[in-house]
């Protein structure tokens, strides 16, 4: 068994452990390439356009995670065709095994962009032309290979022509037509043409050379070579294995409602989570993932041990339906607890409306346990996951819970982060997170932007001024952006771009958006008047940062616009992202 996954960067620990592996087979496998060539490869991913062409790449991963075979492709969006670089594989193309997944993978993707089809060099397969019986035998059985996908050399042109006069064994220009009855028309050819060697070759090839190739490519439309291999109708791909490699890994907190508080105006309630689930599982490609269950020990690298063992205690203690609210704080003599635990809970609380009870520690812990579970799919190279989770987090810091929050579920995943790489957390809920900012206000590892409702009317009333620029070390790595009570899309986005261009300058290699839909028009919570398509292009622009993201569900508590919200806002991010 096998895994074919996209190599974003060479930035994420993961990443750049496969980058390493594929250039050590590129330099043991392709003796001709260019040592320059392979060790500029994470510099391509990076910038994909640097060259004028993107750069992808495509590793097969057996399930201890050995890198067995590998893709090369460069795509233009505006010429809209792929060109196979490389595409190599321990088990051989003709095996149909990990050659033939990556070669199908390859061509989902290429219909996926709206390619015109895939191009690719082969070494000939005619003995007059190929004298080493050796590179003979292995260019015939890679062309049969591809034949099978209706894939064959173009024929009529002086492609082959020599760069030099003593120049043999000119490779053919293949290309595969992905399926489609539409005929290669020669104006097309020749600006494919003229972009791979003016970019590809433009070291090898002189601008005469490239003229004279391009001036040779006469017939319309464009001609292939007669089947050669076989006598049979090619393979055809099935189209929804393309889907898989868009999907969005969704981690749901599956013990969520178990957190059911039927008080009065408490607005954070079960059908929340269905209500979204239920949408993007009609307009978006999701993949439900199972959770993992982390050590509570997990909850202290962020929240102080004795907040986290209090909220154990306290909530272990009380029955299945029983709540206990806050309602004594110690602004008098805080280093001299009550015994009681449920008295003692406003020692550590923001506010008197969150309660304590067994589910909301069963719940919350099942919480992180989704968020971190999403956070390990980013560090293994997925380039978006989503921690679909209630209760919410963004409001509990170090030693304090409130705001429907118990652990801060962002802070935790940015911790796990940080071991790795520089993270920012951009927290776009309607009210502050003042929970990330109290966990790392003096930490410049971790930058932290929040956009909120000003605290002079807004939840939660104590922090998230402008003039909070962080301490210490940290200090301006916490950027607030308090907004006025009313407010419209076009006035959030303007917000948004500040924040973002932020992120740009700090250059994170993880972003975390905590989403907050409470920004939405006629939420219970909220003054704005956000819409879908405003959730829509907020998306479409944090996508396209061009970092990899992690989506952890805060806020948002009108029901009835909250699917169509988390649609639009997955529809903008995935047409941001450079997938």
């Amino acid at each position: 068994m096998f895994a074919i996954r996209r190599i974003y960067d060479d930035v994420m620990p993961a990443n750049k452990s496969v980058l390493a592996k594929v250039q050590k087979i590129l330099l043991s496998r392709f003796s001709a390439i260019d040592a320059q060539e392979v060790s500029s490869l994470g510099e391509k991913l990076r910038n994909p356009f640097k060259q004028r062409f993107r750069s992808m790449l495509f590793a097969a991963q057996s399930q201890k995670q050995k890198v067995i075979g590998f893709a090369l492709v460069m795509h233009d969006p505006k010429l809209r065709f792929v060109f196979l670089d490389y595409l190599a594989s321990g088990r051989g193309l003709a095996s149909g095994g990990v050659g033939g997944a990556l070669y199908e993978y390859v061509r989902d993707e290429a219909k996926a962009l709206g390619s015109i089809g895939v191009f690719f060099e082969c070494l000939p397969d005619d003995a007059t032309q190929c004298k080493d019986p050796q590179e003979l035998r292995a260019a015939k059985a890679r062309l049969r290979f591809y034949e099978n996908y209706g894939a064959r050399p173009i024929v009529g042109t002086d492609y082959q022509r020599p760069i030099q006069p003593n120049d043999t064994c000119m490779p053919y220009l293949v290309y595969d037509g992905l399926d489609t009855a539409e005929l290669l028309r020669k104006s097309k050819l020749k600006k494919i043409v003229r972009a791979v060697l003016e970019r590809k070759y433009h070291e090898l090839c002189p601008p005469e050379y490239v003229e004279a190739v391009v001036d040779s490519i006469r017939q319309d439309p464009v001609r292939l070579r007669d089947y050669r291999y076989i006598r049979i109708e090619p393979v055809r791909s099935c189209p929804a294995r393309r889907m898989a490699k868009h999907t969005i890994p969704v981690v749901v907190n599956d013990k969520h409602d178990i957190h059911h508080v039927k008080d009065r105006g408490y607005v954070e309630s079960p059908v929340r989570i269905p209500r979204i689930l239920n949408e993007l599982q009609k307009s978006a490609d999701i993949e439900i993932i199972e959770p993992k269950q982390f050590t509570p020990r997990v909850l202290k690298t962020v929240h102080d041990a004795d907040y986290v063992d209090y909220l154990e205690r306290a909530c272990n203690r009380l029955g299945e339906t029983t709540s206990v609210y806050p309602y004594v704080f110690p602004i008098r003599n805080r280093a001299r607890p009550p015994k009681e635990l449920s008295i003692r809970a406003g020692y550590y609380c923001i506010d008197t409306f969150t309660p304590l009870n067994r589910s909301a520690w069963l719940a919350a812990c099942r919480a992180v346990d989704c968020t971190l579970t999403a956070a390990q799919l980013i560090m293994s190279g997925h380039r978006l996951a989503y921690a679909l989770v209630r209760p919410p987090g963004h409001h509990a810091e170090k030693r304090y819970f409130g705001g429907f929050c118990y652990f801060n579920n962002t802070a935790l995943a940015a911790q796990m982060f940080s071991g790795h790489g520089r993270v920012a957390v951009l927290d776009i809920d309607y009210h502050h997170g003042n929970g990330q900012q109290d966990v790392f206000y003096r930490r410049s590892d971790v930058l932290t932007i929040s956009l909120h409702g000003h605290p002079d009317f807004a939840y939660p009333y104590f922090s998230g001024f402008a003039n909070e620029r962080g301490e210490g070390p940290g200090e301006g790595y916490n950027l607030n952006i308090p907004l006025p009570e009313k407010l419209d899309g076009a006035g959030y986005v303007k917000a948004l771009d500040r924040a973002l261009r932020r992120i740009c300058d700090y250059k994170p290699v993880f972003l975390i958006v905590a989403l907050g839909f409470d920004t939405a028009k006629l939420d219970p919570t909220g003054s704005w008047t956000l819409e879908a398509r405003d959730f829509f292009e907020n998306g479409k622009k944090i996508g396209g940062l061009g970092t990899s993201v992690l989506v952890v569900q805060e806020g948002g508590y009108r029901t009835r616009t909250l699917g169509n919200n988390a649609a639009a806002f997955f529809s903008g991010l995935k047409e941001g992202i450079h997938w």
